[in-house]
Parts: C-alpha cells; structure tokens; sequence
C-alpha cells in the first residue's frame, strides 16, 4: 500500500463578525477565511495492526484522543469499517510549521489532511464535498480547511461560499509562543459584553449572514484589491481579547505603524497577529524592524502568503 505525504496551510481571517446566538449554543458568525502558505506536513502511511498512532516534532502537541488528527482518522474508521478491516490500521505523523494555539487553525487543518489521505490509503473516491461534511463533524474550520484558497464562512464556520482566489498577498504574522487564548473564553466575554446587540430572530440572522456577501471587504477581494482588502479588515473578538491581553494589542500596534503595511488585525480568537504587505521586500523588512523594536524571543514572526488552496498531496510512495 501506497503512504502519503500532505501539505496542510493555515489560515488567516479577513474578517469575523458575530451575529448572534444559534439554537445549539454556538454563534452565528460571519467570516472570510484565507489560506495561507504556511504549513505543517502530514505523513500517512498503512500500519498491519488495527490501530492509530499519532507522532508529532512539537512537544505541546498531543498524541492522543485529544488529538483533532487522531479525531479524524477515528471518524474515518467508524464511517468506514469495511476499509478499516480490509486495509488496516494507520499511522500519522505530524510535522508542525504552524504556531500552535495561534488561531490559525493548525489543529483544524491536520484534521482536514488526515481525512484526504486516508481517503488516498483507503482508496475511498470521496468527493471534497463529502470530505468537508466528514470535516464539519469535527470542528467548524475543517471544512474550509479541506479545499481551502478565500472562502465565505456562515453558520457557526462550516457553511462556505467560494470567493475568487487571493494569490501572492504578502503578510507578515507575529505570535508570543508562551501566549495562548481559550477561543471559548473569547466567545463567551463577547457574549457577556456585548449580547446584548445580538440578532435573535433566524430570519434577520439569515439576512445578516447572506448581507456579507454583498459586503465591501468581498467587493475588495473580487477586484483583487490588496489596499482595500487592508482597509475592511474587521474581527469582533478583537474587542475582548484586545483589552485582556496587552502584549497582543502592543504587537497588533507595532505592525500598524510600520512603513509599507497596508492593514493589521488579530486572526480569530488570537493571540496571533498579521499585517498585509505589498511585496515579499517589504514584509522581510516589517518582520526585521517588529524584530528590532521587540527583541523578546518570545515573539514568533513569519513572513507568508496568501495561497489558493487548502490540502494538497506533496508525494506519495
């Protein structure tokens, strides 16, 4: 049997806006998520015992249940057991390149990479569609994971509209690696803050979702408009975590007052950082001057791009 290697991208958001309460406890939301070139690699290879190992280089990572990979490879063995008997267990490894607990979706995406290679080992031929349903079971970013590129995201994350590709934006991201921010604690403070202003009623929190596809920020991305794509950037959750978290809103203002950065926000619920940037030049030249302002090392910076799609196959053997 043939083993795979996969690249698995992370993801920025453009944009975030909270609606409202939905009747299963999380939030209707309102998103547009982008892939981006920074990636970690997911080997999967067929193992003969009837068993999931996981292995990871990051000593934060686990390697168990709680893993959101081992999740998905346990999810495609209880939906397919007819291919489990048949081809055995599976073994993943998991080389991490994406900061942890960043924001970034780096757990959503090792997911999304499990389910595609699996489908590859276990000769399954399921559609993106059918992989991103199977996603969405696990967690809300999985789905956009799988195909990935510049997607509208309703619902609480999993219902995506497609949007024309983003390609070669340039970003510059920066992440405290000791910083982590609970995403629920996040959305519970906005909601303690601010429910108040929720939409309650479905048919206006339907409105409200489909109203962001006539959007400005969406306007920007179909003309391919890096500088106003850069001016629309609007994240709700940056409202608490913000003032709760001071060494975010201090980088978040360090980027802001860089030369040649055309806009700043938070990713998700945090803690990571990012800033648009006209050329590759010039976001190694941010990356050296937030490098020079805050010596902490500490702070994590990378210098990436927007990409126009989600899991790809790098090699199989």
């Amino acid at each position: 049997m043939r083993s795979y290697s996969l690249i698995a991208p992370a993801k920025i958001n453009l944009y975030l806006e909270i609606i409202g309460d939905r009747p299963d406890g999380y939030h209707e939301l309102a998103m547009i998520l982008q892939s981006i070139g920074l990636a970690d690699k997911i080997d999967v290879r067929p193992i003969s015992t009837d068993t999931i190992r996981v292995h990871c280089n990051h000593p934060q990572v686990p390697t168990d249940k709680s893993n959101l990979a081992y999740r998905a490879a346990e999810l495609m063995v209880r939906q397919f057991p007819e291919a489990f008997a048949k081809h055995g267990g599976v073994e993943i490894t998991v080389n991490k390149q994406i900061p942890v607990a960043a924001g970034l979706a780096g757990g959503s995406t090792n997911a999304a990479a499990v389910l595609v290679g699996i489908d590859l080992l276990w000769k399954l031929g399921l559609t993106q569609s059918e992989l991103e349903e199977l996603g969405g079971t696990l967690g809300s970013d999985v789905p956009f994971c799988v195909g990935g590129g510049t997607a509208i995201a309703t619902g609480r994350g999993e219902q995506l509209s497609p949007l024309p590709s983003l390609n070669n934006i340039y970003i510059v991201l920066g992440k405290y690696r000791s910083l982590e921010v609970s995403t629920p604690w996040a959305y519970k403070t906005y909601r303690q803050q601010f429910g108040h202003s929720y939409i309650r009623d479905s048919d206006n929190l339907a409105a409200r979702a489909n109203a962001v596809h006539s959007g400005k920020i969406v306007k920007a991305i179909w003309d391919k408009d890096a500088r106003e794509i850069a001016q629309k950037l609007h994240n709700d959750l940056e409202r608490v975590v913000l003032p709760a978290y001071p060494q975010v809103l201090q980088l978040r203002e360090m980027f802001a007052n860089q030369e040649g950065v055309l806009g700043t926000m938070m990713s998700g619920s945090g803690p990571t950082v990012f800033a648009l940037v006209e050329s590759q030049q010039q976001a190694e030249q941010v990356k050296l001057q937030v490098r020079e302002a805050i010596p902490d090392e500490d702070l994590e910076l990378f210098v990436t791009r927007t990409i126009t799609h989600g899991i790809q196959v790098a090699s199989s053997v």
